[in-house]
C-alpha cells in the first residue's frame, strides 16, 4: 500500500470524533450494519477494519462477542479508550493472513474498508478461512453508482480502478486513495471466494437524520452512498 495515502494514524483523533457522531456513519451506515446483522447476542463476530471501534460497541452492546482489528495503531489506541483495556484488539493487515484458527467466528463485519483494497481475494479468502459453516459476512462499500459517476468519474464503470482525494478534519488534510469495482465484479469476487449471497441492500437513513441533520437528509433519502452486502459460508 502506498504509504501516502490512507494514513489513519495521523489523524486518528479527529475521524474518531467526526466518526462517532456525523450522519453518513452515525445514523445511516451503522444502523443498517447493525440491522443486517441481527439478534447477535452470543455470537463470535470479527469487526475486520474495526477503526475506533464505534460498531463494534454497538455488537457488543447487543450481547455479541467482539475481536477487533485493524491496520492503524492509532485507531486502535481510540478503539481501546472507547472500548476498555480488556478489549481483543489486533493490529493487523486485511490483505495478509489473520491470526486467528480456522472457523473461530460466526460473523465477520466489513464496515467502509474493502474499497481500500486493490483485490479482494486474498482477504475474502481468510474472512471465510475463519468462518464457521453458515457464518456471515456482512459488508458496507462505497457504492459503485458514487465512486463512477461523482467521484472523479471515468469512462468503463466495469474497469477496477483507483481515485486519489483529500478529506479535512479540522485543520487537517489528508490524502486518501479508494478502489472502485463494479456491482458484477463485487458479487464475483464475493462467489468465486466461496461464499453464497443472500442481502443486496440500499438502505434508507435512520429518520432522525430528518430532525438532526435535515441539510443532508434529502441527499441520503435520495442519492446512493453506501452498498451493503451480507454473505454466507455454504454448510455443504
Amino acid at each position: 500500500m502506498d504509504s501516502r495515502f490512507n494514513d489513519y494514524d495521523a489523524f486518528a483523533e479527529e475521524y474518531s470524533a467526526a466518526n462517532e457522531s456525523s450522519p453518513v456513519n452515525a445514523h445511516y451506515e451503522r444502523p443498517a450494519m447493525l440491522a443486517l446483522a441481527g439478534n447477535v447476542s452470543g455470537r463470535r463476530i470479527l469487526d475486520a477494519g474495526c477503526g475506533s471501534g464505534a460498531l463494534s460497541a454497538k455488537l457488543r452492546d447487543r450481547g455479541a462477542l467482539v475481536t477487533g482489528i485493524d491496520s492503524s495503531a492509532g485507531m486502535l489506541a481510540s478503539a481501546k479508550r472507547k472500548l476498555g483495556d480488556d478489549a481483543d484488539l489486533h493490529l493487523a493487515d486485511l490483505r495478509n493472513r489473520l491470526p486467528f484458527a480456522d472457523e473461530a467466528f460466526d460473523d465477520v463485519v466489513a464496515s467502509l474498508v474493502l474499497h481500500y483494497i486493490e483485490d479482494w481475494s486474498p482477504t475474502l479468502a481468510e474472512f471465510r478461512r475463519v468462518l464457521k459453516p453458515a457464518g456471515r459476512l456482512i459488508v458496507s462499500v462505497e457504492h459503485p453508482f458514487v465512486a463512477y459517476t461523482i467521484s472523479e468519474p471515468r469512462p468503463d464503470y466495469f474497469a477496477t480502478t483507483s481515485y486519489t482525494f483529500n478529506w479535512s478534519f479540522g485543520d487537517k488534510t489528508v490524502p486518501m486513495k479508494f478502489w472502485r469495482r463494479s456491482l458484477h465484479a463485487m458479487i464475483e469476487a464475493f462467489t468465486t471466494s466461496g461464499f453464497r449471497l443472500t442481502t443486496i441492500s440500499e438502505p434508507q437513513p435512520d429518520p432522525a437524520v430528518r430532525d438532526l441533520f435535515p441539510d443532508v437528509f434529502q441527499n441520503l433519502a435520495t442519492t446512493p452512498t453506501f452498498q451493503f452486502f451480507v454473505v454466507e459460508v455454504p454448510t455443504t
